[in-house]
């Protein structure tokens, strides 16, 4: 079966498919469901091109996706691609379309004249680590993560 991937905007056909998708994603890791609330935070973020996103198709069928931001690398005057989120269906795993997406993102980044491709998982999420490091993605030492969490919004 033929897998296209397509960039997504916010008018592409396929974008209702995509949220769709994107919100089973947050589901995946323990938030609720909201499905207007994420269709209106995807389409503002692209709208904002905060983040680009891609999406696999197989038979009209979004079956997987994957966000990238670009971001200045200051010190040495150019970018990097930072992968935010990459999600396949449950019945379309190991099939290849993770694969295809990262690749996909790899040679954009290259194209642009990015200097790095980044991207950052659960330390327990051991088939995504094999996947990662398996196309060339390698653990980065002598760094830490640190977050802010600030007060909600709402």
């Amino acid at each position: 079966m033929t897998t296209t991937i397509v960039p997504i905007a916010s008018t592409h056909p396929a974008f209702d498919q995509v949220a769709e998708l994107f919100d089973e994603y947050r589901t995946h890791y323990g938030l609720p469901s909201s499905p207007e609330n994420t269709r209106s935070w995807l389409r503002d973020q692209l709208a904002e091109r905060r983040i680009a996103a891609t999406a696999a198709i197989r038979a009209d069928q979004v079956c997987g996706f994957i966000t990238v931001v670009i971001m200045p690398a200051s010190l040495l005057l150019g970018t990097a691609w930072s992968i935010r989120d990459l999600y396949v269906a449950p019945h379309h795993r190991r099939s290849g379309i993770a694969n295809a997406l990262l690749h996909h993102v790899i040679r954009d980044a290259r194209a642009a004249g990015a200097l790095r491709v980044s991207l950052q998982t659960e330390t327990d999420n051991v088939s995504a680590l094999k996947l990662y490091t398996d196309i060339g993605f390698q653990p980065v030492t002598g760094l830490e993560l640190l977050n802010l969490t600030l007060e909600s919004r709402s």
